[in-house]
């Protein structure tokens, strides 16, 4: 089925952070839930560790280093 008025959404894709879009937006997750958000700005979670999935709620800056980081710190 074909709308009437078509408008293109913008998104915004941030480097290791969440997706950005303007909302309100509603959002069908994976077991088919519904939920929705009537915010100016919405971010979607993309790296599953938010608490408030699918919102971002900052987990992904969280992040623990992996062991080539902490070789690297070390001099190794």
């Amino acid at each position: 089925m074909r709308r009437e008025a078509e408008t293109a959404v913008g998104v915004t894709i941030t480097p290791d952070g969440p997706l950005l879009l303007p909302g309100p937006v509603e959002v069908t997750c994976p077991d088919g839930t519904v939920v929705t958000s009537r915010r100016f700005t919405v971010a979607l979670c993309t790296c599953r560790r938010s608490r408030i999935y699918p919102w971002c709620d900052t987990s992904h800056r969280r992040r623990r280093k992996n062991a080539k980081d902490e070789n690297a710190e070390d001099g190794r």
